[in-house]
């Protein structure tokens, strides 16, 4: 089919990095059915207002420092801090489902999903920023919809079905192990492309824009 031969002739930067955002995704996407349910047996005095403002938690704490870092980012010359940026903050995502393995209240469950929410504010410009000045110019759709549907839309309804089986036989515990490991191997999955980062040239700094209109090499 045409789409595979397209998939097999993309750069090794962008599968990479699709591969590794699977895992990720596929991490929190096993947890995503059973969290509430999570929440109501496990935290003391947990309910659906527990649920809503543990939600809110992450979202609002994502929402207040993720333009502050990415205009960080984009100021900062080259590849090697979005690289820092994305690679770490997954580490640092990693330790969230065993932190959950702790929460007992739920002010502990706030601080959790608001150290989620930070890690994301410099996971998700830092992501963004590889792929987008890694993208074949005339496969944009293609590329970032291949991302959508293989590791967002894939993985989510694998791992959702994954988690929800896990979490019913072997328990919490179990679950939230398989999905550290899931974004460890998200994470180390991303080490290759330390030697494919760019150097941002002067003239790409001043008009980021410029790429985009340049014609292909014949």
């Amino acid at each position: 089919m045409k789409w595979l031969r397209q998939i097999r002739s993309f750069n090794d930067f962008i599968l990479t990095i699709i591969i590794s955002d699977f895992f990720v995704n596929s991490a929190f996407a096993s947890v995503a059915p059973v969290f509430a349910i999570f929440i109501t047996r496990q935290i003391q005095g947990g309910d659906a207002a527990v649920a809503g403002f543990a939600t809110a938690s992450l979202w609002l704490t994502k929402a207040i420092f993720q333009l502050p870092i990415a205009k960080f980012l984009d100021r900062t010359d080259g590849e090697s801090d979005d690289f820092k940026a994305l690679f770490f903050g997954s580490l640092a995502m990693s330790a969230v489902p065993v932190m959950y393995l702790f929460v007992s209240l739920p002010w502990h469950l706030y601080l959790v999903q608001a150290f989620l929410g930070f890690c994301l504010s410099w996971v998700v410009p830092a992501w963004y920023a590889l792929f987008t000045r890694h993208v074949a110019q005339f496969r944009i759709s293609f590329e970032w919809s291949l991302d959508s549907v293989f590791s967002v839309s894939i993985a989510t309804a694998i791992a959702a079905a994954f988690g929800g089986l896990v979490a019913n036989r072997f328990g919490f515990d179990a679950l939230f192990i398989f999905s550290s490991l899931f974004i460890l191997i998200g994470a180390f999955l991303l080490l290759p492309l330390r030697n494919k980062i760019r150097k941002k040239e002067f003239a790409e700094r001043l008009f980021p824009e410029k790429r985009f209109f340049q014609k292909p090499r014949v």
